[in-house]
């Protein structure tokens, strides 16, 4: 049985209605009318009869030109202009806008319209625009580099990060190909293995050394996996890390841990992977030489121990320059060293020892030249033990340090004297009239062969401490700031360090200590009262002020001997020891 028109036109999912050439409904299906009562109930016979466009007019809220333009459109297909006229509007009559299309075809001497609710579809293609929007935001804004490529490897899309890491330009890279740009050549077919891969489906995860557009090498985590490319088929999304800040961080740390910091050699870490690494038949014989620094402990609490890094890095220049490409070269920490002499027999191992040795003679730090204690020891067969050759060459090592640092303190002392009286008012002059004047105040108090001998030595060394205060403040002529006097103050207990480092000044280090404590306890360091001060710093005290006041210094002109003399008496009790002060003033007045 055949469906008549109304029959047809009701069963379609569409609100239809069929206009006349006049463009008046002649016929309207089930769902128009509802439509229409719904919306207004005022129109007579459901809109039957009526011009269509008025009926729009009154049952929805459209934009002027869209009533223009579905007129328009209604007119072009009753002419013949057109084959079908299709639009989409919103109707803003509904709470929540809904969305329309309207499709008129010929019919008789007039149209079909039809209309379709279309606002699920169109709030679809809203959410789907909004999630392209959103994804696009992530892939140009993600902080790791982004790119889409197809299964040629030509590149799509590229984000912003990844144009950062490879220094190209959106522009110079979409549409071009990676093996162009992005692959180094040496890895060409295996990149493209690895699109065979991922295009079957598996994901693949790898760290890659690359180079930029400007030659700069840089270091990525790689993620690629397999998308649906819109109308292209299958592709490849490409997630990239830049990890050549990490990687620089992590090899700092690792250079850090097997490396020195102050002179950049191996370290002791190091130094015994590679022993163990080398304590093998293969590298027989191996020497290991140790080294040590003299007078690095003295040299730091004179001048500092920016000068006893000084000094270290100078070893650390003389050692490398000394030894062979193969040789492995560690500072152990303060003032040691070691080395590992790779197939060097006993004889080759002198050879480098003394080339050593003779370097460290020309090289100069401060008052001191370098001197190194050095010792080694030969492993000549697989049975020895490395460690045991390591006790060896150490214990050796000790034994020319031995020899080696009492002569380099020594010439140090010495040159600290010279350097002293080049310094202050310290002149050798007065050194000597201060031991005659401080010996026989000795002998008259009937001190022993020793005492004096300390007292002669204490008379050239009491203020050696001054070699390490500044030539500007010691011989400045007017009066000194309270920081500058507090600086000199500490040459007594720099004194006292420099002395106490050797064997031979060690016995006097007390009383350079204590040589301008004051009897009434105002003095320093350690304000010290009466005989509490050691005898030998009192007597020092009294002759050195008696020799300073009857010669001109640089801060006072001098006095003569009865002025000093009376000066002596009236400080007698409060600076010096006034029993003493009795028999220095009988002394002085024979």
């Amino acid at each position: 049985m055949e469906c008549s028109i109304p029959c047809f036109l009701n069963s379609l999912a569409y609100k239809s209605v069929i206009l006349n050439k006049d463009l008046k409904i002649s016929f309207i299906n089930n769902d128009w009318k509802k439509y229409v009562l719904a919306a207004a109930e005022n129109i007579e016979n459901s809109s039957l009869g009526s011009n269509y466009i008025q009926v729009m007019k009154m049952i929805t809220e459209l934009d002027k030109h869209c009533f223009q333009d579905i007129e328009a459109g209604i007119e072009s297909v009753i002419t013949g202009k057109k084959e079908k006229f299709e639009l989409e509007y919103p109707d803003t009559k509904f709470e929540n806008r809904m969305w329309f299309k309207i499709i008129v075809t010929p019919f008789d001497q007039g149209v079909l319209i039809m209309h379709e609710n279309i606002t699920t579809r169109k709030q679809a293609q809203r959410d789907l625009e909004t999630k392209e929007k959103q994804y696009k935001k992530i892939f140009n804004k993600a902080p790791i580099g982004m790119m889409l490529e197809d299964p040629e490897g030509n590149i799509i899309e590229v984000n912003e990060s990844l144009c950062e890491m490879t220094a190209y330009s959106k522009e110079e890279l979409e549409g071009s190909s990676i093996f162009d740009k992005l692959v180094i050549p040496e890895r060409i077919e295996e990149a493209k293995k690895d699109i065979e891969i991922i295009l079957s489906g598996q994901d693949l995860e790898f760290n890659l050394d690359n180079i930029d557009k400007n030659g700069n090498h840089y270091y990525s985590h790689f993620k690629e996996t397999k998308i649906n490319l819109p109308d292209r088929g299958e592709g490849i999304l490409s997630m990239q890390v830049d990890l050549t800040d990490l990687r620089m961080k992590e090899r700092k740390l690792k250079f850090l841990s097997y490396h020195d910091q102050l002179t950049n050699l191996y370290n002791r870490a190091f130094f015994d992977l590679e022993l163990k690494r080398l304590d093998a038949v293969e590298q027989l014989p191996l020497t290991i030489i140790v080294i040590d620094v003299n007078g690095l402990k003295l040299i730091n609490d004179i001048y500092g121990h920016l000068v006893g890094d000084q000094l270290i890095k100078q070893a650390a220049e003389v050692l490398k320059s000394s030894l062979r490409g193969e040789d492995v070269l560690a500072r152990f920490g303060g003032d040691e060293f070691a080395v590992i002499l790779p197939q060097t027999r006993k004889e080759a191992a002198e050879k480098i020892v003394d080339r050593i040795n003779k370097k460290s003679e020309n090289v100069k730090v401060k008052d001191t030249t370098l001197s190194l204690g050095i010792g080694f020891a030969t492993k000549n067969n697989e049975d020895q033990e490395i460690t045991e050759v390591f006790k060896i060459a150490d214990d050796n090592m000790y034994q020319d340090k031995i020899m080696k640092s009492k002569n380099t303190k020594d010439k140090l002392i010495k040159n600290l004297i010279v350097t002293m009286e080049s310094k202050s008012d310290e002149s050798r002059e007065h050194a000597q009239r201060l031991e005659n004047l401080a010996v026989s105040l000795g002998s008259e108090i009937g001190l022993d062969y020793e005492q004096l001998n300390r007292l002669s030595l204490l008379a050239s060394l009491h203020d050696i401490g001054k070699v390490t205060i500044s030539e500007s403040i010691l011989k400045k002529p007017g009066s000194l700031t309270e920081e500058e006097r507090e600086l000199i103050k500490k040459h007594a207990e720099r004194g006292y360090s420099i002395a106490n480092s050797t064997d031979k000044f060690s016995a006097i280090a007390k009383y350079i200590l204590h040589h301008h404590e004051r009897w009434d306890g105002t003095g320093y360091p350690e304000g010290l009262k009466g005989e509490g001060i050691p005898l030998l710093s009192r007597i020092i005290s009294i002759a050195d002020a008696y020799d300073v006041m009857t010669h001109k210094q640089s801060y006072s002109k001098a006095l003569t001997k009865e002025e000093a003399l009376t000066e002596m008496r009236k400080n007698a009790g409060t600076q010096f020891d006034p029993e003493l002060v009795k028999v220095f003033v009988r002394l002085m007045r024979e």
